[in-house]
């Protein structure tokens, strides 16, 4: 079947503007350049302003959001060959039939993401949901699963779906997060139902002065790279298996258009782990002078944060504050500025994205050359042979 010299034309009736839609259509792409196929692949934006014309269109074949209840009613019983990408659900009947459906695992997700704060030591559990809609069911099924986790261990599941998302009320959200927050006995481990509701939770305690992440240890699901990005402090995510998603999507599709048999229950794709970051590298403190000055420390010091500027924002000396870093640490606040330099260094030149310049730069330190020197001093190796032990190798290095 693949060394078929096939030519179709496929929809791809997707949401390109997130990491889950652009990661699905990656895989799509990653099918048809390991077959002979041409596919001339239509993106969203060509039916997406106006799905109806779907009805008109003389294509070959459609892979759809069947998050989407428009698309579920103008695609499934249709005459095109359709396969449907989208969440995965507990109840056969929630799935549309007769259509080939390929589906992210909602449970597993859930149980990586609860798995990991428990690892941190978190003692408490939170789940960030949103409001209910038609086109988010795979919300309430992280919720689902959520419950039977935490019910598992013997506690009260406590989740929170907040206000929709809209760019004129980002701020009444916020004071409606806010307000959640503060109810919540700390510290806490909270699961967001995306990132970019993760994202929120960070906003929200920032401006309330909640420490992350210890007072708060915030796990989001979509690993998307622009929304980290955004953040002063990087968050955990667990990485879906999007891009198998589409992979497998277009791999059925294949074989519908040639009359080959397709899967007759959902294909259920696991995601591919945890990508965990500041947000969730928890250390039970008590101190509160600590507590405030390392979340301060993970907003500013790429910044070229100095350890009086530390101090001015906790209202204490800087003789105090080292003083309480050290009883809770045995290090002083300049040590915690450098080490987290260093960490985010490290995972800019295993990203092997960026030149060792623009590490340094990206990363708070005042010069190569003393970025240079301190990876010498710590880590026993230049940056240069950092990255070439990761298997990074960007050009011009």
């Amino acid at each position: 079947m693949a060394g078929k010299h096939d030519t179709f034309r496929i929809a791809l009736m997707l949401k390109a503007k997130g990491a889950y839609g652009r990661d699905i259509i990656a895989g799509v792409c990653d099918y048809v350049r390991s077959t002979r196929l041409t596919w001339d692949l239509l993106l969203d934006e060509d039916f997406r302003s106006r799905p109806q014309s779907i009805r008109t269109w003389t294509g070959d074949g459609v892979i759809a959001d069947f998050d989407d209840p428009e698309l579920v009613s103008l695609l499934a019983g249709g005459p095109l060959p359709v396969v449907g990408v989208g969440g995965s659900y507990q109840k056969a009947s929630d799935y549309p039939p007769g259509v080939p459906y390929v589906a992210t695992d909602n449970m597993r997700l859930v149980e990586l993401a609860f798995g990991h704060l428990i690892e941190m030591g978190l003692p408490r559990f939170a789940l960030y949901s949103s409001p209910p809609s038609p086109s988010n069911r795979w919300a309430r099924e992280r919720e689902a699963a959520f419950r039977r986790c935490v019910e598992a261990d013997g506690m009260q599941a406590e989740i929170f779906s907040g206000l929709p998302t809209f760019a004129l009320d980002w701020e009444p959200m916020l004071d409606h997060l806010i307000e959640w927050l503060r109810t919540l006995p700390k510290p806490v481990g909270i699961i967001a139902v995306t990132d970019a509701r993760a994202r929120q939770i960070l906003q929200a305690c920032i401006m309330d002065g909640i420490a992350v992440p210890e007072e708060v240890a915030i796990m989001g699901i979509d690993d998307d790279p622009l929304l980290r990005m955004l953040t002063r402090i990087p968050i955990s995510s667990v990485t879906q298996g999007t891009r198998k998603m589409g992979c497998q999507a277009a791999s059925i599709l294949h074989r519908k258009l040639v009359g080959a048999p397709v899967p007759k229950q959902p294909v259920l794709v696991p995601p591919e782990g945890i990508n965990a970051q500041a947000s969730t590298r928890h250390q039970p403190i008590y101190d509160p002078y600590v507590m405030r000055a390392r979340h301060y420390i993970r907003q500013f010091a790429a910044q070229g944060l100095k350890v009086a500027q530390v101090a001015e924002y906790v209202g204490v000396s800087r003789t105090t504050l080292d003083s309480h870093f050290r009883q809770q640490f045995g290090y002083t606040v300049h040590d915690e500025i450098l080490a987290f330099k260093l960490q985010l260094s490290r995972q800019l030149l295993e990203s092997g994205e960026l030149p060792c310049a623009e590490v340094a730069r990206r990363s708070g330190f005042t010069t190569l050359q003393y970025m240079y020197a301190v990876f010498r001093r710590e880590l026993g190796c230049s940056p240069l042979e950092y990255r070439e032990k990761q298997g990074s190798h960007p050009p011009g290095k």
